[in-house]
């Protein structure tokens, strides 16, 4: 971390959702003295958190016209890591005396319950206008006096009032999440198969689904997880994944009607699927697990940051655009994480550097670094697609995060208890929520805690 000799700065700041990360950002920028605007286009806190039954018209999500729903919480969600490790570092996420589901992986309510507590814990509502759509972000005229500040032009709707604003703030920070806008498989075929096809981002409940031959695309926790929920009603499940051998066919042990394939070859008009693993089953439903893309319709960058492939470039540590450094800034963008954490610590990195308390390299080195990350990508054969997705790379971001900040890295008990929670998991999918051997990790926890709760 290089000290700063400017005098630190009070910013004008807009948050752009407040899910877990536009939350934890508010927090941060007000605590570094700046002031805050957080926009949030649904009634309450929570982002991808807030389940609700409400589906959308077009099952793919695909046409542009569609009313958009912003959740992708299906009803038997549970969280796939423990709650210990999934906590911001000073608000632990442990079972409150109110906590309507104590379990160590609960579901997605108590998830949102404890977003709600935290917000409440810090006075982050009074910071955010809800029912607000952010409808375009883009680069507004350097101001006089604004010793090279890009100011920045956001244009906003407010639902009930009909208002709809245009105002000017010294920075933005992007947290409208990355569950939305699904990516979709593509199946040879599939234009003249008959059968029903949707994306996981409108599944909710299994009901439907009785009766029927569905077939998953898709290795993500939320495939895994859909399958067996759909398994206990449909009549047959089959789950096709490109990172399976070609000749895969499995079945699932502990079920009667559940089949792991290789991905799909073909789908015929007589509503037939035919894998690559030679088999041939009549389906009725194709639900794709597929995940999802970055999505920014709002934001104006006049080709300055582009989404290819997934990849959101050009970006500093997966948060700041070179070219609008440090002005622009987006908090989430990382997967394959233990994200809240995450997001505090990218936070309190955009609090510090807005201030002028932390600095940053010049573009040219930023870009540098940027260009030799994507080098090194390349050089390991990793696809575009996978530029954001970290895994164990996390913790040493993570600290790396800090040391810019000048505090704490990640906790050794956090980082075990994230790898023994993937290793079990892969061994026993069904079982990891509700039998763990690592109860030594979550006594440390605990003592971490100590310093946080009463």
């Amino acid at each position: 971390m290089v000290p700063s000799l400017s005098p630190i700065r009070s910013h004008h700041v807009a948050v752009i959702g407040a899910g877990a990360a536009g939350l934890v950002a508010a927090r941060e920028l007000r605590r570094e003295g700046h002031s805050v605007v957080v926009f949030e286009r649904q009634k309450q806190v929570g982002g991808t958190w807030i389940y609700t039954d409400h589906v959308e018209p077009d099952p793919l999500s695909v046409d542009p016209t569609r009313s958009v729903v912003h959740s992708s919480v299906y009803g038997s969600l549970r969280t796939n890591l423990p709650r210990e490790c999934m906590g911001y570092r000073d608000f632990p996420f442990v079972g409150r005396s109110d906590s309507r589901d104590p379990r160590r992986f609960p579901s997605h309510g108590e998830v949102l319950a404890y977003l709600q507590d935290f917000a409440k814990e810090f006075g982050i509502e009074e910071m955010i206008r809800f029912e607000t759509a952010v409808v375009r972000v883009a680069p507004a005229e350097k101001c006089d006096g604004g010793e090279g500040i890009g100011k920045w032009r956001i244009e906003s709707t407010e639902n009930e009032k009909r208002v709809r604003r245009d105002e000017i703030y010294d920075a933005v920070i992007v947290c409208n999440g990355h569950y939305i806008e699904p990516r979709l498989a593509e199946i040879p075929g599939i234009s003249s198969w008959p059968g029903k096809e949707m994306h996981s981002h409108n599944y909710r409940i299994p009901e439907p689904f009785k009766d029927q031959v569905v077939v998953l695309i898709g290795n993500s926790a939320s495939a895994v997880d859909i399958s067996r929920d759909i398994a206990a009603f449909a009549k047959e499940v089959h789950v096709a994944c490109r990172s399976n051998a070609a000749d895969m066919f499995i079945k699932q042990s502990g079920y009667s009607n559940l089949w792991m394939h290789s991905m799909i070859e073909r789908a015929h008009d007589d509503g037939s699927v035919v894998f690559q693993n030679g088999k041939t089953i009549l389906v009725d439903v194709i639900m794709h697990c597929t995940g999802y893309k970055y999505h920014f319709p709002f934001l104006e960058t006049n080709g300055s940051l582009t989404v290819d492939d997934n990849r959101v470039g050009p970006l500093y540590k997966d948060v700041f655009p070179p070219a609008f450094a440090p002005w622009l800034s987006f908090i989430g963008i990382p997967w394959k994480v233990v994200p809240f954490p995450l997001f505090e610590l990218q936070s309190k990195w955009i609090a510090g550097v807005l201030s002028g308390r932390i600095m940053l390299p010049s573009k040219e080195d930023m870009m540098k670094d940027i260009n030799s990350f994507y080098a090194t990508l390349e050089a390991q054969r990793i696809p575009k697609r996978y530029t954001h997705q970290m895994g164990i790379a996390q913790f040493e971001y993570n600290n790396w995060l800090a040391s810019q900040c000048g505090c704490s890295g990640t906790e050794e008990w956090r980082k075990e208890m994230y790898l023994t929670t993937g290793v079990r998991k892969r061994a026993h999918p069904e079982t990891y929520r509700d039998e763990w051997e690592d109860h030594h990790l979550v006594s440390q926890a605990y003592q971490d805690f100590s310093f946080y709760t009463h």
